[in-house]
């Protein structure tokens, strides 16, 4: 399964995790980095201007572990 692990980064925190936000999309032409992007900074709200936000693709195995890591 695809999935993408979504950061925040802040100079006084670092880097947090954000979520994991599995891949639901059957057509693969509809998945691009700015609709990744913006789901990030739906769940970040009135932060996500202050923040910066990175995304790492991964693979999950049907037990739900990391297969794969594509960063992106």
């Amino acid at each position: 399964m695809l999935a993408y692990e979504l950061y925040s980064f802040d100079k006084i925190k670092g880097f947090e995790l954000i979520g994991v936000l599995p891949e639901r999309r059957k057509n693969i032409k509809r998945i691009t980095r700015d609709s990744v992007m913006s789901w990030g900074r739906m769940l970040l709200g009135d932060n996500a201007d202050k923040r910066s936000i990175y995304f790492k693709q991964i693979t999950l195995d049907h037990t739900g572990r990391i297969v794969w890591v594509n960063s992106v």
